[in-house]
């Protein structure tokens, strides 16, 4: 397994209703979704597969940069799951959801 990392072009500045309902609606429709799991600072981390740093798992958190994802996993797998998510997301969210370090959105 490879340590994976990505951020999408999920903006910390959104509406509120898109952060309350909408993204864990797409956070819940991925594989592997375990839930919100508390942080030692009360915060919530959405997290996937697992909350073992050492095994599989996904994590997510919202960055000045975007949002941003990053885990443990065999690329193939990793590959996998970051385009169902950006594909979920753009459906759900109404705009092109990508990485901008790839040049897939402005």
């Amino acid at each position: 397994m490879e340590r994976q990392s990505m951020t999408l072009n999920i903006r910390y500045d959104l509406p509120n209703g898109v952060w309350e309902n909408t993204i864990p609606k797409i956070y819940e429709s991925m594989e592997g979704w375990v839930g919100f799991v508390k942080s030692d600072e009360n915060d919530s981390i959405p997290y996937w597969f697992n909350t073992d740093e050492q095994q599989k798992h996904i994590w997510a958190s919202v960055e000045p940069s975007g949002l941003l994802f990053e885990g443990r996993m065999t690329d193939a797998e990793w590959k996998e799951w970051k385009l169902k998510i950006k594909k979920i997301a753009t459906q759900k969210l109404g705009f092109k959801v990508g990485e901008i370090e790839l040049g897939e959105v402005d």
